[in-house]
């Protein structure tokens, strides 16, 4: 655990003494079977206490220098707690509460003790591999430890997942992560992997493999610091990241082909559903622009038919009252059409035109009017 201590516990009523023995050493107390007498020890204390001190010093000297070591034993109560730290104060060791970065006091051992908690570093859990050192590394994911990375999806099937965990301990709680946790990387690879397990067993291979594979981090990362925070373990998840999501490595050729095949698949669904949004629309703008020409069609024709028959119902009015006149202007409008357009040879009759010889060079004629054609 990143945490060190200022002094230590009371020693329990079975220690031994700092060497392995006892405060009697091997052979128990001295003078054989009992006790000594506890006024007589007193007495031989204050006797060397006197030989120690300078002559002269009587009991107020004393008590003048037991008063500067109890001051002195207090002052180095005092402690000095980092820009990324927190410092948690133990009292008979029982938490009191927390302080800030810089100079604090708590009562100095073995009365209090002082834990100092990096709260701001950033540690990382793998599980699925074991990262190898710089010097001899081959590849980010070796050696492996299939143990941990193969899991059982939903529909029966096994993918190996190798991800990394980025934690650090909670600003907000970390007395939670001093008394709480025992191993704390332990504790935060084994809620991981069983979060990862949750995770993967409720999706299918082929999603995992392809579109929920985004969709995994954040929730395996919810879901660790849930049940992280139900344990009141004072650690907080910052990141959870997927380095590779694979079929076992026997199958995982054919795992590729069939994904290799459904990416196939999907691109040609593409492809098709692009040709047919372009192709849709030029068919419908065709279609609507033939149905008005038809329409154009009808309503030219349906005109046409009826002005001719009223033409026709109003000649024929006039052919009934003057049936001569009638014939007569049909007929010279019929020639005009006719030959409106034609090429015409006049011969005056008139008085004189008789020596006129009436030659017509047809085959110049016929020639002229096939060029026409």
């Amino acid at each position: 655990m990143p945490w060190s201590s200022q002094g230590g516990g009371p020693r329990k009523p079975n220690d031994n003494g700092p060497w392995g023995q006892g405060p009697w050493g091997s052979g128990g107390p001295p003078g054989g079977g009992s006790p000594p007498d506890l006024e007589e020890l007193l007495r031989r204390g204050q006797d060397g206490l006197r030989q120690m001190l300078p002559s002269g010093l009587g009991g107020r000297g004393i008590a003048i220098l037991a008063l500067l070591t109890v001051l002195a034993w207090l002052a180095s109560g005092f402690y000095t707690v980092g820009p990324n730290e927190v410092g948690l104060n133990l009292i008979f060791g029982k938490y009191r509460g927390k302080t800030q970065a810089g100079l604090n006091y708590n009562l100095p051992s073995p009365i209090g003790t002082v834990i100092k908690l990096a709260v701001t570093d950033r540690n990382a859990v793998d599980i699925g591999f074991r990262e190898q050192p710089a010097a001899s590394r081959r590849g980010p994911l070796a050696p492996e430890a299939p143990e941990e990375s193969l899991m059982l999806t939903g529909d029966e099937n096994i993918a190996d997942v190798k991800f990394r965990v980025f934690w650090q301990i909670d600003p907000a709680h970390p007395e939670d992560f001093a008394f709480n946790v025992a191993n704390p990387p332990a504790t935060v690879k084994a809620i991981a992997e069983s979060a990862m397990r949750e995770i993967v067993g409720q999706s299918q291979i082929q999603k995992i493999l392809t579109a929920d594979r985004k969709l995994i981090e954040p929730a395996s990362q919810q879901l660790m610091q849930k049940v992280l925070d139900d344990y009141h373990s004072g650690v907080l998840v910052l990141q959870v990241l997927l380095l590779s999501v694979d079929p076992p490595a026997s199958v995982i050729a054919a795992f590729r082909d069939v994904t290799s095949a459904q990416q196939d698949l999907q691109r040609l669904g593409n492809e098709a559903e692009a040709y047919a949004n372009r192709v849709v629309p030029e068919a419908r703008g065709a279609s609507a622009r033939i149905l008005q020409e038809a329409e154009a069609y009808r309503e030219q024709i349906v005109a046409e038919a009826q002005g001719q028959a009223s033409r026709f119902d109003q000649i024929y009015d006039q052919y009934k009252k003057a049936p001569s006149v009638t014939r007569q202007r049909l007929y010279l409008e019929t020639m005009e059409r006719v030959l409106g357009g034609a090429e015409k040879v006049i011969i005056d009759e008139a008085p004189g035109g008789g020596s006129v010889v009436p030659y017509l060079p047809l085959p110049g004629f016929s020639s002229a009017q096939g060029g026409r054609k």
